[in-house]
């Protein structure tokens, strides 16, 4: 699970990044994809770490 965090915490942050991009260039499709991934996988990689922890607990 330590993994998944990073990862999803990445992608989380890459998201961001694509929809300050996608604003300069005022493209509302991919200011619209960018904000649902950031969206989605931002909401998976909160409650991940507040599910499991971080580090993980193992039990």
């Amino acid at each position: 699970m330590n993994l998944l965090i990073v990862i999803f915490a990445l992608v989380t942050i890459l998201a961001v990044v694509g929809t300050f991009q996608a604003f300069k260039e005022k493209n509302v499709l991919g200011v619209l994809f960018n904000f649902g991934t950031f969206a989605v996988f931002g909401f998976f990689t909160v409650m991940t770490v507040l599910n499991q922890g971080y580090p993980p607990s193992l039990h």
